[in-house]
C-alpha cells in the first residue's frame, strides 16, 4: 500500500433483480467490477450471505464485504459509492431500509475514527448488524473498531453469543 492509499471495508447489499445483472448476487459481483473499472483496488470480497430484511422490504437480502484500496480520501469515495449505487438504479430519498438495488456501506478504513456531516467512520450501527460482520469476518476478521478496540471477529462473536442466549440471561 502507497503513502497515499487507503484500506476501506464496505458493506454491499442488494434485494431487487436489476434489467441488466439480474440477481442481487449479480449486482454485488458487478458493483465490485465497477469499483475496479474507477480505479478501485478490490483486494478481498466475502462470499454473498442470504439475510432477512430491516425495515418494510419483505425481499431477502444478498449482502457482502469488500476490502478495497483507493488513493481516495473518505468524503470522495463516498461520492463514487452513491454514484455507482446511482448508476445501478438507487434513488435519493423516500423511504428508509425499503427495498433496494444497490446499497454500499463504508464501515471501517485504515485511517481511524472520521467524521463530517456527511460521513461517520466506522459506520454508526455496524456493531449490531450481523448482515455486515458476518461477511465482513471472511474478509477482514482482524481489523479493529477503533472507538471500542474490537476486532470484527470480537464484535462478531458478541453479537451472535447475545442473539443465541435465552432472554433471561440477556438481561431482560
Amino acid at each position: 500500500m502507497g503513502p497515499s492509499r487507503h484500506r476501506y471495508l464496505i458493506a454491499l447489499g442488494s434485494n431487487v433483480r436489476h434489467a441488466r445483472w439480474g440477481s442481487p448476487r449479480n449486482v454485488l459481483s458487478a458493483a465490485l467490477e465497477r469499483l475496479e473499472a474507477e480505479g478501485v483496488d478490490v483486494l478481498a470480497a466475502a462470499p454473498p450471505i442470504e439475510t432477512a430484511p430491516v425495515g418494510p422490504s419483505i425481499r431477502r437480502y444478498a449482502n457482502s464485504a469488500a476490502v478495497i484500496e483507493s488513493g481516495l480520501e473518505p468524503e470522495a469515495l463516498l461520492a463514487l459509492l452513491k454514484r455507482i449505487e446511482r448508476e445501478f438504479g438507487r434513488r435519493p430519498g423516500g423511504q428508509r431500509w425499503r427495498a433496494r438495488v444497490l446499497d454500499l456501506d463504508l464501515i471501517l478504513w485504515s485511517g481511524g475514527p472520521y467524521s463530517s456531516p456527511g460521513l461517520t467512520i466506522p459506520h454508526k450501527l455496524f456493531r449490531q448488524r450481523g448482515f455486515v460482520l458476518a461477511p465482513a469476518l471472511a474478509v477482514a476478521s482482524t481489523w479493529r473498531d477503533p472507538v471500542t478496540g474490537a476486532s470484527v471477529r470480537q464484535l462478531h462473536a458478541r453479537l451472535t453469543r447475545l442473539a443465541t442466549l435465552p432472554k433471561r440471561a440477556r438481561g431482560q
